[in-house]
């Protein structure tokens, strides 16, 4: 919104001749001035134009100004447009009384001094020009943090990737090096094939705590097969290494597939949540939940641990941390809510997210490939943080 953009003014009266002298003086504001001559015409002008303010006369036929400011104050959208009453009425303590309980935020009495006309219009009208470009800013801010939730996800599925295909393919290699070592017929030293057996348990070790780390960073189930199915192997790994037994509920049993970006969304929020748990519950229960509710997608995560202070609960920009903040950014950009609250005991985070932005994916057929699931149990942590903590996150649980 440029800061020279016009604002709309709507001036309501039944008689012409008045609207030509609110017109005179207000025309040196410079903004777009609306004329009604009637509430009912006025009502109709303010729902095909964004009005910073409504200018009314007070005693007009048929509708007064006072049931105008009423009536536009019950529609959702003009709950907090301004109204100025002009009145050529001796305006009573009374009077005034009832025009601030109708809606308005001033009166101008008649005969009208046209700088203090001016001054009144044009205080509300730069609010709203002020409001506008506030508004323009927080959507821009939002569509750079949503390009960088985007840019993140895209990193992790890239870094998975090349761990796997790289480094993971390395130290596979090394592993067969040193098993075909300890096979061959020349080593008798008891120490060597120690030793060369203790390198390939750790060889061992390192490949499954890469490919842990792999699949946390995207887990190459959310593609394949989909979200059920991740969330079934990050619950399953994170109760075997937390400790915490946590459960999995999902209505109807028949999940249908979810767009890829909503899928990995409701997966990076779910992993964040219970890593919360995880680092600062205390909980030995967990409990998630993924049901359709009148068309509705409604996420519950829940703990038995021992809850959260009131500042995290009401979004407190110094009490909550980056993760809460990331799980409300994600659940924004589908136009869903995010709430907090103690259960004694514990901790209950729900996420609604409305049939309007519940896109289902196509549905395919795609094979299983092999290193979609791992070669043997792996363990799984909740990572958070930098990439470069990842071998300390997997390594202190």
């Amino acid at each position: 919104m440029s800061a020279t953009s016009k604002i709309n003014i709507l001036m309501v009266d039944d008689e012409p001749g008045k609207l030509l002298t609110y017109e005179v003086i207000l025309r040196e504001l410079g903004e777009n001035l609306i004329k009604a001559n009637s509430g009912k015409e006025a009502l109709e002008l303010l729902l095909k134009n964004d009005v910073a303010v409504v200018l009314t006369d007070v005693k007009m036929p048929e509708m007064s100004g006072f049931e105008l400011a009423d009536m536009i104050h019950q529609h959702p959208r003009f709950q907090q447009i301004p109204i100025i009453f002009i009145s050529a009425l001796l305006v009573t303590d009374l009077d005034r009384l009832k025009g601030y309980q109708a809606g308005a935020v001033d009166y101008v009495s008649v005969p009208i001094v046209p700088e203090l006309l001016q001054a009144k219009v044009s205080i509300f009208a730069e609010l709203h020009r002020r409001a506008q470009q506030l508004e323009t800013l927080n959507g821009e801010l939002r569509r750079l943090s949503n390009s960088l939730i985007a840019a993140q996800d895209q990193e992790r599925r890239r870094i998975a990737r090349d761990l796997h295909d790289s480094l993971g393919q390395e130290l596979a290699a090394a592993k067969m090096a040193v098993d075909g070592i300890l096979l061959a017929d020349h080593l008798t030293d008891s120490i060597s094939k120690l030793a060369a057996t203790e390198a390939s348990v750790m060889l061992d070790r390192a490949i499954q705590q890469l490919r842990t780390v792999s699949h946390l960073l995207h887990p190459p189930l959310l593609d394949e097969v989909g979200l059920v199915s991740a969330l079934r192997w990050f619950v399953e790994g994170l109760t075997k290494r937390s400790g915490i037994v946590t459960f999995l509920d999902v209505q109807p049993a028949e999940f249908p597939r979810l767009a890829p970006a909503l899928e990995t969304a409701i997966f990076r929020i779910i992993q964040e949540a219970l890593t919360n748990v995880f680092r600062h519950s205390g909980a030995r229960n967990g409990w998630v939940t993924l049901e359709r509710q009148d068309g509705q997608l409604v996420i519950t995560i829940r703990d038995d641990g021992k809850g959260i202070s009131k500042g995290v609960a009401d979004f407190k920009s110094r009490s909550i941390g980056v993760g809460l903040g990331g799980m409300r950014q994600r659940v924004k950009e589908f136009g869903g809510v995010l709430r907090l609250e103690n259960t004694s005991p514990g901790t209950l985070l729900e996420i609604t997210i409305p049939s309007s932005s519940l896109v289902y994916a196509e549905p395919t057929v795609v094979p299983l490939l092999k290193d979609t699931l791992p070669d043997k149990a792996v363990e799984v942590v909740a990572i958070t943080g930098p990439i470069s903590a990842l071998p300390a996150a997997v390594n202190n649980p």
